[in-house]
């Protein structure tokens, strides 16, 4: 995963100056149909039922991966094809934090549940 351009400046600030930046209390992965990129941007999906989804991490050298199974809710409608997410602040609205494109690309049709298993969101630095 890739750190938007407000959260590269975040890390930056921590790292490098003696200002203060406020961390997120909570995350929150969302899903796209369209690629965002560092300024946010993209397709997040609407409608069918669909909301972001709490996601917890550990952290572990230079890796934080998700610590349980993230479930989106049953699809209502169809979603279109899921290329990307993104990791947010807040469950909507927010600021985007990191977003990546899928391995491989999943399309979500009415009655479909999109699930993560626990450990296969890595967020990583290097």
């Amino acid at each position: 995963m890739s750190f938007s351009n407000t959260y590269e400046t975040n890390v930056l600030t921590w790292a490098f100056t003696s200002g203060s930046v406020t961390r997120p209390t909570a995350w929150y992965l969302g899903l796209f149909t369209a690629a965002p990129g560092e300024a946010g941007g993209g397709t997040e999906v609407s409608g069918g039922a669909y909301a972001r989804e709490a996601v917890t991490f550990s952290v572990s050298g230079d890796a934080a991966t998700n610590t349980a199974a993230i479930e989106f809710a049953v699809a209502t409608a169809d979603w279109g094809t899921i290329t990307h997410v993104a990791v947010f602040d807040a469950s909507t609205g927010g600021d985007q934090i990191a977003y990546a494109a899928l391995t491989t690309s999943k399309t979500i049709a009415t009655g479909d549940v999109l699930r993560v298993p626990a450990g296969d969101l890595d967020i990583t630095l290097d």
